[in-house]
């Protein structure tokens, strides 16, 4: 495409202006996005889209992709949970946020298929502040806290950017005064990958009935254990933050980020069983002490929910 072109398309297909990037490191970063449009009502673990066009520049050493003329002027979009800073200079965010979203996003070099090369956070990573972007206009998403009451503990199970969506309903369990018990686990490779990190040790700080626990998967360090998510389960460790028992009739435990973590069951057609993916998950664990996760083809909802995030 000529610059001509290029201006054109980004006049015609933006709709939204960078007004923050705060990166932890170069391949992790919490974006604000102001749209030109006013935000819908939505509620807290909800996503939208945001869309670059193929024709903008791409963050060096990613997989090399060839396009094709006409890909060129095309526009790539991806859903991304809504995130939350919680926090505004060391208080509680009073309001949520009307005129901004925030979004908590990765870097993808290399895509699992060598066909497809990932094409959107590569250019979403050579974004500056006051730089234009497609944001969509519709907010969606059944993974909320519609169906958790005040007195119910709350359990966040991510990992990586998946803890975006539980940072938006941790700030609206704070907001609206939970006194129940909050437990945060998020697991990431490095300690560096915890880009909020310092926004949940204050908030512990802040709120006695809130707990932050980091995990990290590939180092060790005084802040973090080297374990995953269905270690902190099975070794009883997660019943201890709580007392010392997981109460089914009472929690409901939220599972966002790699699928392998939440580990969805399937049925067998043929035997009509469900029958959960190896290694094992979360679900299959949680089950076993008594839990039931959502369905959604049943429309039953239950004290599992999940969101995966590939």
């Amino acid at each position: 495409m000529s610059p001509e072109e290029v201006t054109e398309a980004r006049a015609r297909r933006y709709n939204g202006t960078v007004i923050s990037i705060r990166k932890p490191h170069p391949e992790l970063m919490i974006l604000r996005v102001q749209p030109d449009f006013s935000i819908m009502p939505h509620r807290a673990g909800q996503y939208c889209t945001l869309g670059l066009g193929n024709w903008e520049p791409r963050f060096p050493g990613c997989q090399e992709e060839n396009l094709s003329e006409s890909d060129e002027a095309k526009l790539v979009r991806r859903a991304y949970s809504l995130s939350h800073s919680i926090l505004e200079n060391g208080e509680l965010i009073k309001e949520p946020h009307t005129k901004s979203l925030e979004f908590y996003i990765t870097l993808v070099r290399e895509g699992s298929n060598p066909q497809k090369p990932p094409a959107l956070t590569p250019r979403l990573f050579m974004l500056r502040e006051g730089e234009r972007l497609n944001v969509g206009e519709r907010i969606t998403g059944h993974y909320t806290l519609e169906f958790t009451k005040p007195e119910d503990t709350i359990i966040f199970l991510g990992t990586g950017t998946g803890e975006a969506p539980h940072n938006y309903m941790i700030w609206e369990l704070l907001h609206k005064g939970h006194s129940a018990p909050i437990v945060h686990v998020n697991c990431v490779r490095y300690k560096k990958d915890l880009g909020y990190l310092d926004i949940h040790n204050e908030l512990m700080k802040k709120f006695r009935n809130y707990t932050y626990v980091p995990l990290t998967t590939r180092e060790n360090s005084q802040s973090s254990k080297k374990f995953y998510i269905q270690d902190l389960i099975r070794t009883g460790q997660l019943a201890e933050l709580l007392g010392g028992k997981l109460e089914p009739e009472r929690t409901h435990v939220y599972l966002c980020g790699n699928p392998s973590m939440i580990g969805v069951p399937i049925k067998n057609p043929q035997t009509n069983q469900k029958e959960y993916p190896k290694p094992q998950g979360v679900i299959e664990i949680l089950e076993g002490l008594g839990f039931q996760s959502d369905n959604s083809a049943a429309k039953n909802r239950g004290n599992i929910h999940f969101e995966e995030y590939w």
